[in-house]
């Protein structure tokens, strides 16, 4: 379980495609310090497994679910990618509950500058995912926690920080490009509960 406090952005160092699937290496450092062969980690909010530690990068094997139903095929050497560890049971709750589940990917429609380093982000989610979307709710956007400002549709806002904007990979997009989306999963709950 992840909260969508991104710890630190990392690089592609590569992703080898194979005959089902694919490895991904990620050279980083911070998250590094206490990871062994086995930990989940979170890239662009999509949990994964740390097959093999170097001293500055790790790989995890991506099943072929995953290549379809997240951004994580769409990496090239160089791109950068949020990393977040599990979230201890001793640890503060910054954010949400985050599974690393991805949902699908969305699009974003637009990322305007609002002033004072603050932007505006809109994305087009899948229509049958924005039932779980509600105003001041969560959703993680590449594993980032971001509050839900405003829903038209399938549409929806953020107001985008100068950290998050900052330190996360939400500056290096733009119109068209793809993010992972991940839906509360309490509301998922609650909606199989409540049709019984």
């Amino acid at each position: 379980m992840f909260t969508g406090i991104i710890e630190e952005l990392g690089y592609v160092a590569a992703l080898d495609y194979k005959e089902t699937g694919a490895r991904l290496t990620v050279e980083c450092s911070t998250i590094l310090h206490d990871a062994a062969i086995g930990a989940s980690i979170a890239v662009n909010g999509a949990c994964v497994t740390a097959v093999e530690l170097g001293t500055q990068t790790f790989s995890a094997d991506l099943a072929p679910e995953t290549l379809k139903r997240t951004n994580l095929g769409d990496l090239t050497p160089g791109s950068r990618v949020n990393l977040e560890r599990p979230l201890r049971a001793n640890s503060r709750l910054d954010g949400h509950f985050v599974l690393g589940h991805v949902d699908a990917t969305a699009e974003i429609a637009s990322i305007e500058a609002l002033g004072d380093d603050n932007w505006w982000l809109r994305i087009l989610i899948l229509e049958e995912l924005t039932r779980y979307v509600v105003s001041k709710g969560s959703l993680a956007v590449d594993g980032i926690s971001l509050t839900v400002a405003e829903i038209e549709g399938n549409l929806v806002g953020f107001t985008i920080i100068p950290h998050t904007f900052e330190h996360t990979t939400l500056r290096k997009y733009g119109p068209g490009s793809r993010v992972n989306i991940e839906v509360d999963i309490l509301a998922k709950h609650v909606e199989k509960l409540i049709g019984r």
